[in-house]
């Protein structure tokens, strides 16, 4: 497992991509990895099976309800890399939308109206790289999420006309590749100071070779 940082109390590190997050009944998600090294980890930032990138782990019960309560005050900060398909009109900004998850499908749909279920997601991006690829137009962007809901960079983007490279789920069509997210930076102070860790995507699979990462 890399560990990108540890303390006493939290660790950061980098899920692979294909691995489950949370723990599973075969003691194979990445949370029992952890658990394995530390002898205890409890999740504070859940990935998707097929997002990698850097995660959080509380390593003690008082630590946990400590990030937790950090996570819902929206004090942990997390950064995401990906590529869509496409680019922003501008090369920063703020996507602002309602989402509604349909559980059933395991999908998320921006919606124009707030009703049960409905909830507020924001995120801000910065276009880092366009590049055109096969007749295809890529763009590499950054993203700080405001607000952690289901498949929010996904569908944001996607209800956009922008479907990250990849995710056939929200409508790319390019099949070389899965999903191209990435978590790329947690940063947050637990009372001790500072703390950050960066982790980057695999520079040598596509669509990340494409870039200057």
């Amino acid at each position: 497992m890399n560990v990108l940082y540890e303390n006493s109390n939290l660790t950061i590190c980098e899920k692979p991509i294909g691995i489950v997050s949370q723990s599973t009944p075969d003691g194979r998600g990445f949370t029992d990895m952890a658990a394995q090294l530390f002898g205890y980890a409890a999740i504070i930032n859940r990935l998707d099976t097929a997002v990698g990138g850097a995660v959080l782990f509380a390593k003690n019960e008082k630590s946990a309800s400590q990030l937790s309560k950090l996570a819902s005050e929206q004090s942990i900060n997390k950064t995401y890399l990906v590529v869509v398909e496409g680019k922003p009109t501008e090369d920063r900004g703020v996507y602002k939308d309602l989402l509604f998850k349909d559980s059933g499908k395991n999908k998320s749909f921006v919606v124009k109206r707030e009703r049960k279920g409905v909830k507020k997601a924001s995120l801000e991006y910065e276009v880092l790289e366009t590049i055109v690829y096969g007749g295809k137009t890529l763009s590499l962007v950054r993203i700080k999420l405001h607000t952690g809901r289901t498949h929010q960079i996904r569908v944001q983007f996607s209800s956009r006309k922008m479907p990250l490279c990849g995710d056939g789920k929200y409508g790319s069509k390019d099949n070389g590749c899965r999903v191209s997210l990435w978590s790329h930076k947690i940063s947050l102070s637990d009372g001790e100071g500072s703390i950050e860790a960066v982790s980057y995507p695999p520079k040598e699979n596509y669509p990340w070779n494409l870039f200057n990462i």
